[in-house]
């Protein structure tokens, strides 16, 4: 039983393909059209609110619901879904962990857990699943614009920002709000098999996004911390070059172990991550604005070997650099 629980202000678009994902993957198992794993059950789903009431979505519309949630009802094996609800900053964050709605949520998610139930949540309601402790000691991600937000918050969790999807066991956690369709196939892919989720996503032409990194605006994630923009700073007046940690902790007057967790605090990542990020965002730029080559670019952000920045590149932003390339004309 998958039950999607509604908070104020769910995102329109991550209930309506949570929905599509798991009506389809019932669908084609049922057909016979991929096999699945034998003695698997049925998928049957339910929408529901904390108290029963229509919620009203992101869009202001009302959302009528089958009933409230209930901790009576569930049973080992169900999975109780938070889908994404939209903040646009920290300050809007603060607002919904403040809403009552979303107290009473974190509340009840533990005693969900409790009766081994799989928990999920995407974009701003992560904070909601964090907040009521469960994730702490595991790994998660969030929203890539709120990742400062989620780390200043939640030192316990280990943020990995660039994952689309974070699957933590028993609790899976997605990016931002349209992720919830990558949450919802990583979850049908536990349940059914990676077959059944291929070919759902196949049929609703869903892509397999294993990163959020491609979507990500660099100067959004500017740090406030003054050692940090230093830092910052530095990294882009030597992008063309090797760069140490003990090098970096200089400019910034940290010792290297502070810096890593300063680093980790502010944009939930290690220093060197932080240099191939500001690396591959150069990269993105000189791909789009010129029309050097692949290795012209890859020797400018500092990798003298050219595979070795398709790999990271890769890993940063998805795709090929070759697909950001900037068209002939």
């Amino acid at each position: 039983m998958f039950v999607h629980l509604l908070l104020e202000g769910v995102a329109d678009g991550s209930l309506g393909v949570a929905l599509d994902v798991v009506s389809t993957a019932s669908f084609l198992a049922e057909a016979g059209r991929t096999p699945i794993p034998r003695g698997t059950k049925a998928l049957s789903q339910r929408v529901v609110s904390l108290d029963g009431q229509p919620v009203r979505s992101a869009a202001g519309r009302t959302i009528a619901v089958e009933g409230a949630f209930s901790l009576r009802g569930l049973r080992k094996g169900d999975v109780v879904v938070l889908p994404g609800l939209f903040s646009a900053s920290g300050r809007t964050v603060e607002q919904l962990l403040a809403r009552e709605d979303a107290r009473r949520a974190a509340g009840l998610l533990p005693e969900a857990a409790a009766k081994g139930v799989m928990l999920a949540a995407s974009c701003s309601a992560t904070f909601v699943l964090a907040a009521s402790g469960l994730l702490d000691g595991q790994s998660a991600t969030t929203s890539w614009w709120l990742v400062p937000e989620f780390a200043r918050r939640f030192p316990r969790v280990s943020l990995s920002a660039d994952r689309m999807v974070v699957d933590a066991g028993d609790i899976l956690t997605a990016g931002s709000s349209l992720a919830h369709a990558d949450l919802m196939l990583a979850i049908a892919a536990r349940l059914l098999g990676p077959s059944v989720a291929h070919l759902v996503a196949r049929y609703l032409v869903l892509d397999e996004r294993p990163s959020q990194a491609r979507y990500m605006v660099t100067e959004h994630l500017r740090v406030s911390d003054p050692a940090l923009q230093a830092v910052e700073r530095f990294i882009f007046q030597n992008v063309g070059r090797q760069l140490s940690l003990d090098e970096l902790s200089r400019v910034a007057a940290l010792s290297p172990r502070t810096l890593a967790r300063r680093v980790h605090a502010s944009l939930g990542m290690t220093p060197h991550e932080f240099v191939q990020r500001i690396r591959v965002s150069r990269a993105v730029h000189l791909l789009e604005t010129t029309h050097v080559s692949v290795e012209d670019v890859a020797a400018r952000v500092g990798y003298a070997d050219a595979a070795a920045f398709r790999r990271v590149f890769r890993r940063f932003t998805g795709e090929s650099p070759r697909r950001r390339r900037a068209p002939a004309g």
